[in-house]
């Protein structure tokens, strides 16, 4: 398959090879390491940064091969799910960055071009969101409250 928005056509990038079994080096156990991911979530880090800690700190590769359920889940049955899902937070911010610039820069067509690209990939992500009910039915994108959702 070929870029959103170019006619190039790339490799996907590399997929880690998830083993069928639980790593013997592991040295804590399950609910030690809901605790953690609970407690990371409440100091404010994402589901990313959380699995970055987890494998960085404590070497645990995945939190799904150890609990048996994604991480995803896990923040939502303790209620610590974040209100916007992830990725589209961070195009909203990239949005935010991109109108404070050209607010600066208005001559700037290139950025003007790349937000328009970025808020078409918005707009997107936000009607697969809407339609598997991840994001309210009313949802909408607007450039005005873009900043005032991602705060």
């Amino acid at each position: 398959m070929s870029r959103i928005h170019s006619r190039h056509r790339g490799r996907a990038g590399s997929h880690k090879p998830y083993p069928a079994t639980l790593p013997s080096w592991i040295p804590l156990d399950k609910e030690e390491v809901v605790e953690e991911v609970v407690k990371l979530a409440k100091g404010g880090a994402s589901a990313a940064q959380i699995g970055a800690t987890l494998r960085d700190t404590n070497g645990i590769p995945s939190v799904r091969l150890l609990t048996g359920r994604r991480m995803g889940e896990l923040l939502r049955d303790k209620g610590l799910s974040p209100q916007l899902p992830e990725d589209l937070a961070a195009l909203l911010r990239r949005v935010v960055h991109l109108q404070q610039h050209l607010a600066r820069h208005p001559k700037d067509l290139s950025n003007r071009r790349g937000l328009q690209l970025m808020e078409a990939r918005i707009q997107r992500l936000a009607r697969y969101y809407r339609k598997r009910r991840i994001l309210p039915p009313d949802w909408q994108y607007s450039s005005e409250t873009a900043a005032l959702q991602v705060e």
